[in-house]
């Protein structure tokens, strides 16, 4: 298990700093809802709907986790 210990540590801190950062901006904005009667959807979550979306910022994250560990164990193995 020590060799997963620092990559699942770093996954979970890059995971953990985009769930952060999404929550804050998510009050930013429910704070300024408050103030106004109507909030309409963001010009920038209208052009790119997907690239807003937390899940498939992880999605990917997993994605080039599981891709150094495959080629990590790929390059370890003897010849």
């Amino acid at each position: 298990m020590d060799i997963w210990a620092w990559p699942l540590l770093g996954v979970v801190i890059i995971i953990s700093a985009i769930g952060l950062y999404s929550t804050l901006s998510i009050m930013k904005f429910e704070n300024r809802r408050l103030q106004a009667n109507d909030s309409p959807v963001s010009q920038k979550v209208k052009q790119h709907p997907y690239t807003m979306n937390p899940i498939v910022w992880v999605l990917l994250a997993a994605l080039v986790f599981i891709a150094i560990v495959i080629a990590y164990y790929t390059a370890s193995l003897p010849n």
